[in-house]
């Protein structure tokens, strides 16, 4: 399955257009998750948004709240909307696993995206967010609920999807610096995710 998670970064230029609109046109299904990472923010704060896709909703609903945002894609199509949509925040064509700003933020996003990454990439994740957290930093990500790896489907190609066991996420959460706010697997109230919740010790 490796190599399907190798695919991942061509899949969501390859179908940037189609992923987006369908995103506008679903209902937004996790907003409550996003309410909660934005209300342990102070107004203004900078949060890094990992595999922000096209902006809409996500970057968009915190730039509404007044905070101010970084994005990072592999996709250039998908940087691209978020340049004619959200002009004036910062939006970098990147790889969110060799990520090195050399700058540290409010709060840390990786949402959707994160679970694309294969477990050895996963795990080296961590020390991307710890690289650029800062003191009091919330994290937010979301995986699925126990070790394993997955394919879906969009658009006709194959989707990979990937999770480390809740207990490894505790303990690279642990040895990052970070302390779980909140946790829940399969949360219906965010269709079926599982979200992890922390903030930077």
């Amino acid at each position: 399955m490796t190599g399907l998670a190798d695919k991942i970064i061509g899949h969501y230029e390859k179908h940037a257009t189609a992923w987006d609109a369908l995103r506008q046109s679903c209902p937004w299904n996790d907003k409550i998750w996003h309410d909660r990472f934005i209300d342990g923010l102070q107004q203004g704060a900078h949060v890094l948004d990992l595999g922000c896709g096209p902006g809409c909703p996500i970057a968009q609903h915190m730039i509404d709240r007044g905070l101010r945002v970084t994005g990072i894609d592999s996709s250039p199509a998908m940087i691209a909307l978020c340049h004619e949509r959200l002009p004036g925040h910062e939006w970098l064509v990147a790889d969110m696993r060799q990520l090195a700003l050399g700058r540290r933020f409010d709060g840390i996003l990786a949402w959707d995206g994160f679970f694309h990454l294969d477990p050895a990439a996963q795990r080296q994740m961590f020390a991307v967010f710890d690289a650029h957290a800062s003191a009091g930093a919330v994290l937010m990500f979301n995986a699925g609920p126990e070790h394993g790896e997955a394919i879906g489907e969009f658009g006709g190609d194959p989707l990979y999807h990937a999770s480390l066991a809740p207990s490894e996420y505790q303990a690279l959460l642990d040895r990052s610096g970070f302390e779980v706010i909140l946790h829940k697997a399969n949360d219906p109230a965010a269709g079926g995710r599982t979200a992890w919740l922390c903030r930077r010790a």
